[in-house]
């Protein structure tokens, strides 16, 4: 394995400085580690480039030729494992070039004709925000899949659901794994949309004028598979506001994996008892050993603020920088390559975690009943019978308090006689409609907890996926 050097240490097209740079001064600018990933899309932006050029007769045929291959097999040598990235040079566009130079002499050095490293980077993380964002987006779809198939054995499997943290209302574990998937749907689509506005070719922007060679930038756009060229020079190489998309949109993705996960910390303790995680995707204690801790969901709870963190960074650096680029855009990468790293690791690992875990059906079904989680369908019977809705909910309250009183758990205890003193419309098929099964089963309407509503739900999720998948095989 080699690894090509800048013996030097300048950038090559440092020549207007007499003093040599401080070598502190290069340790602090220096952006090769971090924008070390971009190395292929780097290169693949110089091989549309260079083509380019040698189409248009700004840099002879032959010239172009010899670039574009060498280009390609300084890309295939680093994928080999046959060139290691010089941890030395400036950025990974000198190091590019520094090889490029090494190998065909002052021939590579025609590469740079035409354009600048500002609109150089803008394109390198488009690029790669365009390949890195789908490969999350199909680990997103994943997870769907995952939930839908933990939904799909548990349409009737009955769950406590909560307002308050109180229990509420009678639902089924497949309706709040379907809670869980349709951010999910929606965090894919916020990402399907932020690729749609980075979908515009900035390259020929020059640093901030464009150029005055006659390049073909829709030649470059078209190899590149971009829809469009940005419109304007100035903004193209001035704004980021693709990565502030990008890392809003993981930002929220974030919100709703930690939501989920403090759903199962809550779950997975012994007063709710409602999933055991498997041991592979557990802790112990270093003191207790008793103890089976939900870490990775903790910790992906707590990641999520590492993503709001770069997201806020982001932001912070953009808002007061003037037109067009300024040094500060060279950290933009720092937070858009660590918000993309926590989100996807996060993804992958709650995939699975959930799909190992097994669920206490028994205990679930058991909270459905005690706290008058009923009351509502008392009030919807009594709704049924012609009273007003607001006169219903006082009288199912009046007999919560009454049950209360008496230390009954829940109202389909309650004696017939003491029931049916509360509204003359009660019946003595007031039981049928209390149990938790059939509250669950009365809210048949589309995005209810019932069965078959559930059913349509998970059709409909698992459409989703398909359609999705296909489109990113095609």
């Amino acid at each position: 394995m080699s690894v090509a050097k800048n013996d030097n240490h300048a950038p090559l097209w440092s020549g207007r400085f007499k003093d040599s740079p401080d070598a502190d001064a290069v340790a602090f600018e220096t952006s090769i580690n971090v924008d070390a990933r971009m190395v292929q899309d780097d290169i693949r932006g110089s091989i549309a480039h260079a083509e380019m050029l040698g189409r248009r007769n700004i840099i002879p045929r032959e010239d172009s030729q010899l670039i574009v291959k060498t280009l390609s097999v300084i890309a295939d040598d680093i994928a080999g494992g046959r060139l290691e990235i010089d941890p030395s040079a400036e950025d990974i566009h000198s190091f590019v070039e520094a090889v490029l130079t090494d190998r065909i002499g002052d021939t590579g050095r025609k590469l740079h004709t035409g354009r600048s490293r500002n609109d150089q980077i803008a394109l390198d993380e488009r690029l790669y925000l365009r390949r890195a964002l789908e490969e999350l987006q199909a680990e997103i779809l994943s997870l769907i899949n995952t939930l839908v198939s933990v939904a799909e054995k548990h349409t009737g499997t009955l769950l406590p659901g909560y307002t308050h943290m109180q229990r509420a209302q009678p639902v089924t574990l497949a309706h709040h794994l379907c809670a869980w998937c349709w951010p999910l749907t929606r965090d894919y689509g916020r990402i399907a949309d932020a690729l749609k506005r980075m979908d515009f070719m900035p390259l020929g922007s020059g640093a901030l004028a464009g150029s005055g060679l006659p390049l073909d930038r829709q030649a470059v756009a078209s190899a590149l598979g971009f829809s469009a060229l940005t419109q304007n020079s100035l903004d193209a190489v001035s704004d980021r506001d693709y990565c502030l998309e990008a890392v809003s949109a993981l930002s929220i993705l974030m919100v709703h994996l930690s939501r989920c996960c403090e759903e199962i910390v809550l779950w997975s303790t012994e007063e709710f008892g409602f999933i055991s995680l498997s041991e592979s995707w557990s802790t112990g204690s270093s003191i207790m050993p008793q103890k089976k801790n939900p870490d990775f969901a903790e910790l992906i709870r707590g990641r999520s603020g590492r993503v709001f963190g770069d997201l806020i960074s982001l932001l912070t650096m953009m808002k007061g920088l003037p037109l067009s680029y300024d040094r500060d855009m060279q950290e933009d990468k720092q937070s858009l390559f660590s918000a993309y790293d926590t989100a996807f690791s996060c993804l992958k690992v709650f995939n699975r975690m959930i799909a190992s875990a097994s669920w206490n059906t028994g205990k679930m079904k058991a909270s459905c009943t005690g706290g008058h989680a009923n009351a509502t369908d008392l009030a919807d019977y009594l709704v049924r019978r012609g009273m007003p809705f607001r006169t219903a909910h006082g009288v199912a309250a009046s007999v919560v308090r009454e049950c209360i009183d008496s230390g009954i758990t829940d109202m389909s205890l309650l004696p017939f006689d003491r029931f049916s003193a509360h509204s003359e419309l009660i019946g003595e098929d007031v039981y049928e409609f209390l149990s938790p099964e059939a509250c669950v089963s009365a809210r048949n309407i589309p995005g209810g907890p019932a069965p078959e509503a559930v059913a349509e739900q998970i059709k409909a999720l698992k459409d989703f996926t398909a359609c999705n998948l296909k489109q990113t095989e095609m």
